[in-house]
């Protein structure tokens, strides 16, 4: 039990905070595939992160 609520909380934090990484990527330009790849990449990362941190409890109000 402890383990599931340590991925979720990963998933909820990192889905969070990955659009912080988005910026870089998007200032530096998408002009290549190999930056396209790494969007692409960020994107299926973000949204999987979503998924499993969805039903984290520390996101709720009490």
């Amino acid at each position: 039990m402890h383990l599931r609520h340590s991925i979720t909380a990963a998933g909820f934090w990192l889905g969070t905070l990955l659009p912080i990484v988005y910026l870089p990527v998007i200032i530096a330009g998408i002009d290549s595939m190999s930056r396209l790849s790494l969007f692409v990449a960020l994107l299926t990362v973000h949204a999987l992160a979503l998924v499993v941190g969805h039903d984290y409890s520390g996101s709720r109000t009490r």
